[in-house]
């Protein structure tokens, strides 16, 4: 690692702090407004929401990721189905009516419109969780047809996030409180509604398998359900993960209404459905980019909180030549006697402890190291449905983001989202394992390595081989971009080809 990134080394105590030598040649000034630009809607605006128009300035030293022009063509028509059937619209109150009254053969009589829904349901997770659930529901909005519509939890979504769509909205009206299904919070594995359910009941008949050893099914009462639950969170079983097998997808096209509740990022397991992967693959040439294009099209933080990361940038961060951003999550009560980070000029750390900031900041000298070493907040514990504590770890995962080079804990999907935004390969600390109890004695060796690429692990993935009828030799050979995770060994994660880590 050091030879990849410096070429110094100091050791101070148990830390060892590797430093960069050097000046990037390009500076960057946050405070300045940008040229102004067309907005791509006239129903969006620069006052509206600034992060749309300003967040990329913050990355002018990076590599551009451009999105590929069939991803853009599928986005513009996605807005489009967005504007028809969202929320105020005929299409959307049919819809309702039809929901209510459990009439889905008038509605596969009446599909004029073609409006069906995805709804992406936020519960009690942290936000990195909720944020990689909501850009997968979007992915697979996208790739079936079905407007998405997001059930906030606690409200959070309007207070963290700009309206991603023109002219219309993507929040389920008044929290979903009017909506003819109550407490979708409440929904779980042990639903009756949920696609396990239906499949372990006689709801779903099987046909016989056919020559390739595909079989179709079909709903015994003939018409399918107003409305399916997919539970595919991280306690998802056998038959909720049947949901990646194309054979269920089949039958999930004609119901009107899918509710989705997941604290994972399924993207890669939508890679594994056949039916869909060759549109991901268009739509993805760079497979390791994937949520950076998803977030940075659909994710802009809302003004309050980027007012609150510009701040803290041109305050904190701006006069650096080069930023390291160090994010630590700990999953063990004990505050570890031995640690290992990346230093550099300026130094962001995130974490929910202080102890972290305050060893680095005391090792150098009072942190009198080039830009100094920074911690935004330090609140203990994460606090579930607390809208400000999460504004505040939106624009710390916005924050890492801007950073030239990043060093971020596994399993973390904070880290995740801050790596994935800035379209960077991150240094990952290994992860302890939650059932190891014994206090940290010494630095794992390596202490840390440049992981293959920066789009989140899916941890909880189906092992199915759905066309084979058999689960998979190795999950993580089945096709050629997709591998076992580097801090998550059960988990899967896009790769961009023969690209390898350096662990």
């Amino acid at each position: 690692m050091a030879g990849a990134i410096g070429q110094s080394r100091q050791t101070f105590g148990t830390f060892e702090f590797f430093r960069f030598r050097g000046r990037a040649s390009v500076e960057l000034e946050p405070h300045r407004r940008p040229a102004p630009r067309r907005p791509p809607s006239a129903a969006f605006s620069w006052q509206s929401c600034r992060s749309r128009y300003e967040f990329a300035g913050y990355h002018k030293r990076k590599p551009a990721h451009k999105p590929s022009p069939y991803l853009v063509a599928k986005l513009r028509s996605h807005e489009a189905l967005q504007m028809r059937c969202g929320p105020g619209t005929a299409p959307y109150e049919k819809a309702l009516r039809q929901l209510k009254s459990g009439d889905v053969a008038a509605a596969a009589d009446d599909d004029d419109d073609g409006c069906r829904y995805v709804i992406s349901i936020g519960y009690d997770r942290g936000l990195g969780n909720r944020i990689i659930a909501i850009a997968s529901a979007f992915l697979y909005a996208v790739l079936t047809e079905r407007a998405l519509l997001v059930a906030p939890y606690n409200g959070d979504v309007a207070a963290l996030f700009c309206e991603p769509f023109p002219g219309t909205t993507w929040l389920l009206p008044d929290g979903g409180r009017r909506f003819p299904l109550r407490r979708l919070r409440d929904l779980d594995g042990k639903s009756k509604e949920s696609l396990g359910a239906l499949l372990k009941s006689n709801a779903i008949v099987s046909g016989a398998a056919g020559v390739n050893g595909s079989t179709s099914s079909s709903w015994s009462s003939g018409a399918p359900p107003p409305y399916v639950y997919l539970h595919l969170d991280g306690g998802a079983d056998y038959h909720d993960k049947l949901f990646y097998c194309d054979e269920q997808q089949r039958l999930l096209r004609g119901v009107p209404w899918l509710l989705m509740k997941t604290d994972s990022y399924l993207v890669p397991g939508l890679f594994l459905v056949p039916s869909l992967r060759g549109e991901l693959e268009r739509m993805f040439p760079e497979k390791d980019a994937v949520f950076h294009h998803l977030s940075r099209y659909l994710l802009h933080p809302a003004n309050a909180v980027w007012h609150a990361i510009t701040a803290y940038h041109r305050e904190h961060l701006a006069g650096a030549g080069r930023l390291v951003g160090i994010q630590i999550r700990v999953y063990h009560e004990e505050t570890p006697p031995v640690s290992q980070v990346v230093l550099d000029q300026a130094v962001l750390v995130t974490s929910l402890s202080s102890w972290y900031y305050e060893k680095i900041r005391d090792e150098l000298v009072g942190g009198a190291v080039g830009g100094g070493v920074h911690q935004p907040s330090h609140e203990g514990l994460q606090r579930m449905g607390d809208t400000a504590h999460d504004m505040r770890a939106l624009s710390e995962m916005y924050l890492l983001s801007t950073c030239d080079a990043l060093l971020t804990t596994g399993f973390s999907t904070f880290g995740y989202v801050a790596q994935g935004l800035a379209g960077e390969r991150p240094w990952l600390m290994p992860r302890r394992p939650v059932w190891d109890k014994e206090p940290a004695t010494e630095v794992p060796e390596p202490p840390c390595a440049r992981v293959a690429s920066p789009e989140p692990c899916f941890h909880s993935p189906s092992y199915y081989d759905c066309a084979a009828r058999r689960n998979y030799e190795d999950i993580g050979k089945a096709v050629p971009y997709i591998r076992r995770c580097e801090d998550v060994s059960w988990g899967i994660q896009l790769v961009n080809g023969s690209r390898q880590s350096q662990w």
